[in-house]
C-alpha cells in the first residue's frame, strides 16, 4: 500500500482545499482557548471576611474590631473566616467600652462566619464562589470544580478517540463540539455548585475531545508542508487568540452567568463548518473505503484546478478494499505490542508532566501579583512566540532535542522562582511568563512527536490514551496550587522538577524527524532509548510497504 502523501501528492502544497481546511480546522479551535480557562475569573475568590448583620447593634468600631488580624505569607491581615464571639462583643459596645484599649480583645471567644460572608465588590460583582459561599471550610471546592471538568476530559478523550477511529474523524468532531456548546449553554441556569460542577464536567468531556480530533484531522488531511505549520500554528495558535480574548470579555463581564453566557455563544461558530471539513481520506483508506476517500480527493482536486491521475488507487490497493473493511482495531489492539506499550508509556509520562505544568500555571494567573485580567492576557499572549518558535524548531530540529529544550527551559526557569525575594514581584511574574513560554512549546512539540509514532489505524486511539493520562495531571494541577497554602513556593519547585525531569527522559523515544507518518503496526519504528536513530524500518516492514520514503517539511 503506498504512502498516503504519495497517493495525494497531485494536490499540490497550500492550494485553496488545504487552505479552506486549514481555516476551518483553525477556526474550529479558536472557541476552545475561548471557553477553556473561564474558571479562572467564575471560580476566583474575592477578598472576604464574616458578615455582621445590622440587627447585631454593635456600634461601627467594634463592628470594625469584631474581625481578628491573622499573618498570612508573611503579611498581617483580617481573618476571612473567623471573627470574635458577636454576643459579647454587643455587651462591651453597650457598655461604651473600646477595644484594644478598655478590652483585650485577644481574651475574646473566637466563632465562625455564623451569618455568611461580606464580599469584595472591587473586581467581581458576582462568582460561583461569592453566590454558593465556597469560601473557608467549602474552599476546596474551587479546585474540585476544575478537578471535576479535567476528569470529564479524561473519560471524553478515552471514548472520543475510540470512535474517532470507529466511526470518523468528522462525524465524532462535531458530535464532542455540539457536547461542549449545549453543557455551557445549560450551565448558565445552575441553580447550585452540584449543578454547576455536573455540567463542568460535560463541557470538559466535549472540549478537549474535539481539541484533540481536529488535530488529528489536519494532521492526516493536509500533506507534510502544511502540516507542520497546522500542528503548531493552525492548532495552537487559534487557541492562544481564543484566550487572549477571554480576559478581554471577564474583564467587561464581571457577572459570572454572563460570562458563562459569551462563551456558550462562541459554539455558534461551529455551525457553518459542517460545510467547509471533510472527512479524512487516510482514515477512510485505512479502512477500506476507497470510493469516499476518492470522491474527496477529486473534489479537493476540483477546488484546486488541478487534473487528478485517472486512477487514484491502483487494482491491487482497491482489492485489498474487503480486507481493509473486517479489520477494526480496539484499545486491546495497542496494548498487545510491547514496543508500542513502552512508547505509548512514555508519550503518556511526556503529556502528564507538560499538561501538569501548562494548567497549573494558567489556573495561577488570578493568584498573581497586579491585576488579574493583565496577567491572564500575558499568560496568553506569550503562548503565540512559544507556537511560532515551536513551529520553527519542529521546522528544522529533531523531535527529541525539540522536546527536550523546551521543557528544560521552562523547568529551569520555575524553579528559579522561590529564590526571587518577595519584594520584587514583578520579576516572579517574568520568570512564571518565560516558563510558561517553555511548557507551552513543549506542549505544542508532543502532539507532533506523539502523532508521528502512532500508525493511522489507531492514531487518535493513542493520542486519545495520551491526552487521558494528560487528563489525570490535568485533575491534579487545581490541588498543585492548592499546596501553596501549605509552603508558597512548593507548586514551582513540583512543576519545574517534573519538568528537568521530563526535559531528560524523552531522549528514550524513536526520532520521527523527516520521517513518513506509518500506516500500519509493521511501520512503527521500535524503541531503543538513548542508542540514537531508531529510524530504520525491519526487513518485514519494508515489504509490505515498499515505498516509503523521507517525509520533507
Amino acid at each position: 500500500m503506498r504512502d498516503y502523501d504519495d497517493i495525494a501528492a497531485f494536490l499540490g502544497t497550500w492550494g485553496p482545499f488545504q487552505r479552506v481546511v486549514f481555516l476551518a480546522l483553525a477556526i474550529s479551535i479558536l472557541p476552545n482557548g475561548f471557553v477553556g480557562i473561564y474558571i479562572v475569573f467564575v471560580g476566583d475568590t474575592p477578598p472576604h471576611e464574616c458578615l455582621i448583620p445590622e440587627e447585631y447593634n454593635i456600634s461601627e468600631i467594634w463592628r470594625e474590631a469584631a474581625i481578628p488580624m491573622i499573618t498570612q505569607d508573611g503579611v498581617l491581615k483580617r481573618s476571612s473566616c473567623s471573627r470574635y464571639k458577636v454576643d459579647t462583643l454587643r455587651n462591651y459596645s453597650m457598655l461604651g467600652y473600646i477595644p484594644n484599649v478598655d478590652v483585650n480583645m485577644t481574651h475574646i471567644e473566637l466563632e465562625s462566619c455564623l451569618n455568611g460572608w461580606k464580599y469584595s465588590k472591587d473586581v467581581y460583582q458576582s462568582t460561583i464562589v461569592t453566590e454558593w459561599n465556597l469560601v473557608c471550610e467549602n474552599e476546596h471546592k474551587v479546585p474540585l470544580t476544575s478537578s471535576v471538568r479535567y476528569f470529564g476530559a479524561l473519560v471524553g478523550t478515552f471514548l472520543s478517540g475510540q470512535m474517532s477511529d470507529r466511526f470518523g474523524r468528522r462525524p465524532t468532531l462535531f458530535l464532542m463540539m455540539a457536547l461542549q456548546t449545549i453543557s455551557i449553554l445549560i450551565q448558565i441556569f445552575s441553580p447550585n455548585w452540584e449543578v454547576f460542577t455536573t455540567l463542568f464536567f460535560f463541557g470538559g468531556f466535549g472540549e478537549i475531545s474535539n481539541y484533540l480530533v481536529a488535530y488529528i484531522l489536519g494532521s492526516e488531511i493536509l500533506g507534510p508542508r502544511e502540516r507542520v505549520v497546522f500542528c503548531s500554528m493552525g492548532v495552537f495558535l487559534s487557541s492562544a487568540l481564543g484566550y487572549m480574548v477571554m480576559p478581554a470579555v471577564a474583564f467587561f463581564l464581571r457577572e459570572w452567568r454572563w460570562l458563562v453566557a459569551s462563551m456558550a455563544a462562541s459554539g455558534l461558530i461551529y455551525v457553518p463548518l459542517w460545510w467547509f471539513i471533510p472527512e479524512s481520506p487516510r482514515w477512510l483508506i485505512s479502512q477500506g473505503r476507497f470510493e469516499e476517500a476518492e470522491a474527496i480527493l477529486r473534489q479537493a482536486a476540483k477546488r484546486n484546478k488541478v487534473k487528478p491521475p485517472d486512477a487514484i488507487f491502483t487494482t491491487a490497493e482497491l482489492n485489498s478494499a474487503a480486507t481493509k473493511k473486517e479489520k477494526k482495531y480496539n484499545i486491546l489492539d495497542v496494548v498487545r505490542s510491547c514496543n508500542m506499550v513502552a512508547i505509548i508509556t512514555l508519550c503518556a509520562l511526556l503529556w502528564m508532566i507538560i499538561t501538569l505544568g501548562y494548567f497549573s500555571l494558567i489556573l495561577n494567573t488570578s493568584n498573581l501579583h497586579g491585576n488579574a485580567y493583565l496577567n491572564c492576557f500575558l499568560s496568553a499572549i506569550v503562548e503565540v512566540p512559544a507556537y511560532v518558535i515551536a513551529m520553527l524548531l519542529l521546522k528544522y530540529c529533531p523531535r527529541r532535542y525539540c522536546q527536550s529544550s523546551t521543557l528544560l527551559l521552562g523547568g529551569a526557569v520555575i524553579l528559579f522562582i522561590h529564590l526571587v525575594p518577595l519584594d520584587i514581584p514583578e520579576l516572579a511574574i517574568f520568570l512564571e511568563m518565560v516558563g510558561k513560554f517553555g511548557i507551552t512549546a513543549a506542549f505544542c512539540v508532543v502532539y507532533a512527536v506523539t502523532s508521528e509514532l502512532f500508525p493511522t489505524v489507531v492514531r487518535n486511539m493513542a493520542m486519545g490514551i495520551c491526552s487521558m493520562s494528560a487528563r489525570v495531571a490535568t485533575i491534579v494541577s487545581p490541588f498543585i496550587l492548592y499546596l501553596g497554602k501549605v509552603y508558597k513556593y512548593l507548586p514551582y519547585i513540583l512543576i519545574g522538577s517534573f519538568a528537568v525531569f521530563g526535559g531528560l527522559f524523552c531522549f528514550l523515544l524513536p526520532e520521527t524527524f523527516r520521517k513518513a507518518l506509518p500506516e500500519t503496526f509493521a511501520e512503527m519504528q521500535k524503541i531503543r532509548g538513548l542508542r540514537g536513530d531508531t529510524s530504520e524500518m525491519t526487513k518485514d516492514d519494508h515489504t509490505e510497504r515498499p515505498e516509503v520514503k523521507e517525509q520533507k517539511f
